[in-house]
């Protein structure tokens, strides 16, 4: 989350709002607003919680898997009767035929017909299948993860969007007061020039000054614009303001939560151990207690004689019988190696990213920390910059009508009076936005929401 954005260039930080503002506002709205809003309809979130609710629907697949197994048959069919010895090896092509075999070959077909239940049950796995259901528990831990970083970020986005639309207005407002400036001083420069108190030159440079001056508030309008439009693009809402947030606080608010981040991985790493615990307990013999009741009937009699035209449309022998079956599957265990194999590496991989993000986070917070400080230092300093331009604008303009300065001491004035309103405008917004960088480094806005004025959501 890269949100330590310089206002020193609010072209810059504009566009990469343009990019990353994921806020849903409407009218004017508070900051905290805002996050709340975002937290809850930007689409990304929304993903997360279907997939939240996927993995529990998972869970509870997996918990079926103790409940027996009951299925039902019923089948009719007409078809020959001549049956022949030996083995075939199972195959999906050729359908069984029961009873003795003809010496030869008949184009006789008989009614056949077959119903019964069939319920299974596995009474022990040596934990297999509870394995398996803490593995889709832990998928659905880690999809929930998901959900609270998502919204943490959609959330530190939406902040960091409020922030630049305050300052876009702010440099629309500085830039509209250069271009005032710069027409009233046209005016008089062009007075003094047809008095031909001054050389026509003049004249033209603060037509050019003014030019400059307009074109400058053209580009912080735009930059506005772009700002509102990309929320419009995300919400379908105008946005006219957003409220502006109190003095910032003397120091930044501790974080007490976890990261995200950090919660999402390690939910990944627990998703992978509970995975190694299935491969583990997969190679085990499977126990099934089985019970079967059935009945078939068939057109065609022992002495290989068929009945009437309705013969064997109805059942007419009946079974029952009660089993219990053991399989093992002796040639699995090279394959499960290997999933154990690749299952290890991802946990590896997965602890290993775990590191890298801590070391990442501990980066951000400190960069986070130093650009708090820059903010702070900067802001004591715009008050004596903005005094010093406004004094050498007056002294430039009084030295000019006085014939003791040029007109490029007046333009070289003004440009610096318009940046040092700029810089007065948004240093309060740049330590706001270093206490933000600071919050999402540490993964808890509580404390940053509730200094701009609202709770967190």
């Amino acid at each position: 989350m890269k949100l330590f954005i310089s206002f020193a260039s609010f072209a810059r930080a504009s566009a990469a709002f343009a990019a990353s503002s994921l806020l849903s506002v409407s009218a004017q709205t508070t900051l905290a607003e805002a996050v709340r809003l975002a937290g809850e309809k930007y689409p990304g979130v929304q993903v997360s919680l279907e997939e939240v609710r996927t993995a529990a629907a998972g869970v509870q697949l997996a918990r079926t898997q103790f409940l027996p197994r009951a299925d039902f048959l019923a089948q009719v069919d007409r078809a020959t009767h001549n049956n022949v010895f030996g083995m075939t090896m199972p195959n999906p092509v050729m359908p069984p035929i029961s009873g003795p075999a003809r010496v030869v070959n008949a184009g006789t077909n008989v009614w056949g017909t077959a119903t019964g239940f069939l319920v299974s049950w596995e009474p022990f796995d040596f934990g297999v299948r509870d394995a398996r259901v803490n593995a889709a528990a832990a998928g659905k831990t880690r999809a929930e993860a998901a959900v609270a970083r998502t919204r943490f970020e959609v959330e530190t986005a939406a902040a960091d969007a409020c922030l630049t639309i305050l300052a876009a207005d702010r440099a629309v407002a500085s830039a509209r007061a250069g271009v005032e400036r710069a027409h009233s001083f046209e005016q008089v420069v062009t007075a003094l020039a047809k008095s031909e108190l001054r050389p026509g030159a003049d004249a033209e440079r603060a037509i050019a000054e003014r030019a400059l001056a307009e074109a400058r508030l053209v580009q912080a309008e735009k930059a506005a614009r772009i700002a509102r439009s990309a929320l419009v693009q995300l919400t379908g809402q105008p946005v006219t303001a957003i409220a502006t947030p109190p003095a910032p606080p003397d120091s930044a608010a501790s974080g007490t939560a976890t990261h995200p981040l950090l919660v999402e991985q390690q939910a990944a790493i627990d998703e992978s151990a509970a995975r190694q615990k299935v491969l583990d307990k997969t190679w085990v013999p499977r126990f099934q207690l089985q019970s079967s009741l059935y009945a078939r009937g068939s057109g065609v009699n022992p002495d290989f004689t068929s009945g009437g035209a309705a013969a064997g449309l109805g059942p007419n022998i009946y079974n029952w019988g009660i089993g219990f079956t053991m399989l093992f599957p002796l040639l699995d265990q090279p394959a499960i190696k290997a999933q154990k194999e690749a299952e290890a590496s991802r946990a590896r991989t997965e602890a290993v990213r775990l590191q890298k993000i801590r070391r990442d986070l501990t980066a951000e917070q400190e960069k986070a920390q130093a650009q708090l400080d820059a903010a702070r230092r900067i802001a004591a300093l715009t008050p004596a910059e903005l005094n010093a331009a406004r004094a050498a604008y007056e002294q430039a303009q009084a030295r000019y009508r006085s014939g003791l300065a040029n007109i490029t001491e007046v333009a070289d004035s003004q440009r610096l009076l318009v940046d040092a309103e700029t810089d007065q405008a948004l240093a309060q917004l740049g330590i706001w936005r270093g206490l933000l960088g600071v919050a999402a480094a540490q993964g808890d806005l509580g404390g940053f929401l509730t200094s701009a004025g609202g709770a967190k959501p």
